[in-house]
């Protein structure tokens, strides 16, 4: 009994001192009394292995290997954040928010936008229990042994910490710890490491634990997300994080206005160089939780947060060559290939110019001493040409008028920025292109099939389409290059077990253009069916929330294809899901086709996600703004007098939540 309250006592003990100096940075013993303590408690857990306990501090040293990855799906997805670069961009989102919300007062928090690897942390009864990365944001990698290593990351909370809950933050690597690593790589003859971001985000994948925890990685928190949390603001949610034990920083700001936020923003685009972290921005989010859901989402990101950019870098350098890559699409997209330049961290070879609008817009030539920078810190591109530089003999860029991959001659449609090839079934790059776009992630997701082994499997001829796939056998593959036995087994694997996923996905994947995932799901929950679906005529298509012309004409389009029709086919005959699941039928219904409804307040029997999605499963459309379409406003307690008076103003019939029900 003494060995467990000595064990007990050691970890509490180390965990307060872990948090006095990974989180508060203000440590209270040495790093050699630490380490004695720490010490004594792994010969302790050694000895006594009945006391195991997962949150144990002496787990941070790492030293377990994760061989593959587990995907987790996220319970909340991770969405991404729009992206603002002016005070006008700030001022519009701001009107958008008071649009819907109404004559009430919002406030804004502030937070600095650190650049790392997005992670979401699970916790349960105080206890750390799982870690994943961002991924797509619905779903991502497991990483919980390496996160465990992370200081900052608490594997025990203190105080009244909610029984479960997501934390959301960045892995970040200080610049003097980046620095650090550099300096010994360059000692030991290897290469320096690029950046803090990307070498951040590697370490979370891997393999050695202990690896990780050699790395001064550190975790910076900034949302929670659950159920019954307690808390009614953003302000007060990194309050209330810091006091269950996690990192989070303290420069943040209570605004009452754009104008406030904008002070901010001023502030830290010059201060930033003299933060230990790397950042490319602030993010600034409506306080109100009440109000961030009432706002709710687009297809992409929170309606109620925005990401205002500070300034790119920018560099000159030399345009060597302009290429032409072709998209599965057909698109045509001009490719500046530089003379290698560093552009904020990484080395910048290659930059995109669009479209021939756009370089002759800039009259881009070869041979230019050009202007690049990274558009939102990521893809770099060209935005000038330094003319003082320019060569007398300089001659301006004539755009291509024939595909580059198969010779046939570009179109380019009225209103489009894009040339295309119209050879679809014929050119190379389209071909793969859209087998690539088929087996991705957020597609079937098959895994043992990469790009580059589509580009191999083509060449060798293979497959010509993406229904060749289900077709393929082990001894067909084995042969191919870098494909060992378990590699074709693996791949084979992944091309049968991608037979069960859902309808929607598979919709999705067929890669019809203009049919992105969000239309996919519209069209899949509409239709029900491929065969109805490939029956629909141009109205009917346009009847479908939120299709237009252009999808409808592409969906049609697509069908009217018998090449597209056979491959369908075949993708039937071979079991793929082209129907609804029983499942997402079952709860399906009609009863609110053609009603718009806006969901406003707090209720007492549902959430209100749980409302817009009753009211979606049952044929209805849910809207964020009351206009004269709205059909009925679903009114909770706490609904915005503005909203009330519009509703009244425009003859829009008031429900309780009660009578909502009654409606199914």
């Amino acid at each position: 009994m003494e060995a467990k309250q000595k064990i007990a006592s050691l970890r509490e003990v180390l965990r307060e001192h872990n948090y006095n100096y990974y989180v508060l940075d203000k440590p209270t013993i040495s790093d050699y009394e630490f380490d004695m303590k720490l010490k004594e408690l792994q010969a302790l857990e050694e000895k006594h292995p009945e006391f195991y306990d997962a949150s144990s501090p002496t787990l941070r040293v790492g030293g377990a290997v994760t061989k593959n990855f587990e995907t987790v799906v996220h319970a909340h997805r991770m969405h991404s954040l729009d992206n603002s670069y002016s005070k006008e961009d700030l001022e519009d989102w701001e009107k958008r928010v008071q649009r819907i919300l109404g004559d009430v007062e919002v406030e804004f928090t502030c937070e600095l936008k650190y650049d790392g690897a997005s992670i979401s942390l699970t916790y349960e009864d105080g206890s750390l229990v799982r870690a994943v990365t961002r991924g797509d944001g619905f779903q991502g990698d497991d990483v919980t042994t390496n996160i465990k290593t992370i200081r900052s990351v608490p594997l025990r909370l203190k105080g009244d910490y909610p029984a479960k809950f997501d934390i959301r933050g960045e892995i970040v690597l200080p610049f003097e710890g980046f620095a650090k690593m550099n300096q010994e790589r360059i000692e030991n003859g290897e290469e320096p490491y690029m950046n803090p971001r990307n070498t951040a985000s590697g370490s979370l994948k891997l393999q050695d634990s202990a690896l990780v925890a050699q790395r001064p990685l550190e975790c910076l928190l900034y949302q929670v997300t659950g159920n019954d949390l307690g808390i009614e603001s953003q302000w007060q949610m990194l309050e209330k994080a810091r006091e269950w034990g996690f990192k989070v920083p303290s420069v943040a700001r209570l605004c009452k206005s754009t104008h406030e936020v904008l002070a901010f923003v001023e502030q830290w685009d010059t201060e930033r160089h003299e933060l230990p972290y790397e950042t490319d921005g602030v993010v600034v989010k409506v306080n109100n939780l009440q109000q961030q859901e009432e706002l709710g989402y687009t297809a992409k990101a929170p309606r109620w947060a925005l990401a205002y950019k500070f300034k790119a870098e920018q560099v000159s350098t030399v345009l060597n060559e302009i290429s032409y890559q072709v998209g599965r699409t057909g698109a045509i997209t001009p490719v500046a290939n530089l003379r290698p330049v560093l552009l904020a961290g990484t080395t910048v070879k290659r930059a995109s110019l669009h479209n021939a609008d756009q370089i002759a817009k800039l009259d881009i030539r070869e041979g230019d001493t050009v202007f690049v920078e990274k558009g939102g810190e990521i893809i770099p591109k060209i935005i000038g040409v330094d003319f003082t530089k320019r060569s007398t003999d300089s001659n301006s860029t004539i755009y291509i008028s024939n595909c580059p991959e198969c010779g046939t001659e570009l179109v380019r449609q009225e209103g489009e920025a894009q040339h295309f090839c119209p050879n679809d079934m014929g050119c190379p790059p389209q071909i793969t292109g859209r087998i690539q776009h088929f087996i991705s992630r957020k597609a079937m997701d098959i895994e043992g099939l990469g790009s580059e082994t589509v580009e191999l499997l083509f060449k060798e001829g293979l497959i010509k389409n993406y229904a060749d796939l289900y077709i393929l056998t082990k001894e067909q593959v084995m042969p191919l290059e870098r494909m060992a036995e378990k590699s074709a087994e693996n791949l084979v694997a992944g091309v049968e077990a991608s037979k069960s996923i859902p309808f929607e996905r598979v919709l999705f994947a067929l890669g019809i253009r203009y049919v992105g995932e969000t239309v996919a799901k519209k069209l899949a929950k509409a239709y029900k069916n491929i065969d109805a679906l490939m029956m629909a005529n141009m109205l009917d298509l346009v009847a479908v929330d939120e299709i237009g012309e252009r999808i409808a004409q592409s969906v049609v389009a697509f069908f009217d294809n018998p090449e597209n029709v056979e491959i369908v086919n075949r993708l039937k005959s071979y079991g793929l899901q082209f129907s609804l699941s029983e499942a997402q039928l079952q709860n399906q219904t009609d009863t609110l086709k053609g009603k718009s409804f806006v969901v406003s307040g707090v209720f007492e029997k549902l959430g209100r996600n749980e409302l817009k999605k009753l009211i979606e499963d049952n044929g209805g459309k849910v809207s964020s703004s009351i206009s004269s379409k709205t059909s009925y406003v679903i009114a909770g307690d706490n609904m915005g007098p503005s909203k009330k008076t519009k509703a009244e103003n425009l003859g829009v019939p008031i429900i309780s939540e009660d009578d909502f029900l009654g409606m199914l």
